[in-house]
């Protein structure tokens, strides 16, 4: 594990004397004092609804909202994102939890084909600092998704700069999903069109943008994705983990997206959860020990197998 100095730390500029110490308290413990970020995603029951959370394969404890906040208190990670109504009915069991609360979401029943996504915003940064502030709970950061090419592309961008800027105002982390999605879209993890993604994150001031690992057909992808990470500047990128993996498989892509590519961590939700606590805790703590500890896939694996 290599630690940063808080005096390294690029804090931006929109962050005021006042709030200083909360952000840098907030960003070294979502990166465990490291610059990475290990994001347990825990958004998908508005996302994806009960999808990702009952049926074939899927263990019957991952149906209860509970699972992820055992997880994620059982677990090593740098931070929990899902929305604040879970927090709300939750956390008061949980309050060693880190967490970002997710600011918008979207179901996927609305396809592409019928309207170019949209997801709206559910509460202002107001809110969000008063239920810090009454919860008493570990509230470090904020999360919001935008749809890069949608027609309401606009709207999206605009709460988002909003979002951060208030966020910041008050000390809090920001991270930015984003997703090239749309009619106008026609190849969602084209490298270039990923890129021009982090490259949004940057001007809209976000701390870490998360985004899909790019593929090209006959280009291998942790030499594509230095693009995605160099147009960021400042702005660190974190890649989707996606649907549920082989576990090994997925220690090596996402050693290879840290140790090769560049990426600044991960944001992974269904290949933790969708599993029984034991190996969902294994896991995590396999994927924290690459992003955070830089172990190798051996010894993440080892992890994993419980060695």
């Amino acid at each position: 594990m290599v630690l940063i100095k808080e005096e390294d730390i690029k804090v931006p500029l929109d962050v005021p004397p006042a709030a200083r110490e909360t952000y840098l308290h907030n960003y070294m413990e979502i990166t465990k004092g490291t610059g990475r970020m290990m994001l347990f995603a825990g958004d998908q029951k508005v996302e994806h609804l009960n999808d990702d959370f009952f049926g074939e394969g899927i263990p019957a404890d991952d149906n209860d909202p509970e699972h992820l906040f055992k997880i994620a208190s059982m677990g090593k990670i740098g931070v929990f994102a899902t929305q604040l109504g879970l927090i709300a009915r939750y956390g008061m069991d949980h309050p060693e939890v880190p967490y970002l609360v997710k600011i918008n979401s979207k179901s996927h029943l609305v396809k592409t084909k019928q309207m170019d996504p949209f997801s709206n915003q559910l509460y202002d940064m107001e809110q969000i600092v008063e239920f810090r502030e009454n919860s008493g709970l570990k509230i470090l950061g904020i999360g919001y998704t935008i749809y890069l090419g949608s027609e309401f592309e606009a709207d999206m961008l605009n709460q988002a700069a909003q979002l951060i800027y208030n966020a910041h105002k008050h000390g809090m982390v920001t991270v930015l999903w984003i997703y090239p999605r749309g009619a106008a879209v026609a190849d969602e993890k084209d490298p270039h069109l990923i890129a021009g993604a982090t490259g949004v994150g940057a001007t809209l001031n976000a701390d870490f943008v998360k985004v899909n690992y790019p593929k090209k057909e006959g280009k291998k992808s942790e030499e594509i994705f230095k693009e995605a990470v160099l147009a960021a500047g400042r702005t660190k990128v974190v890649c989707a983990g996606g649907s549920s993996d082989d576990p090994q498989d997925f220690l090596k892509k996402l050693h290879t997206q840290i140790h090769v590519s560049g990426a600044e961590g991960n944001a992974t939700g269904r290949n933790i959860h969708q599993r029984p606590l034991d190996e969902a805790l294994r896991l995590c703590n396999a994927i924290y020990a690459i992003t955070i500890e830089n172990a190798s896939v051996e010894d993440a694996f080892k992890i994993y197998k419980g060695e």
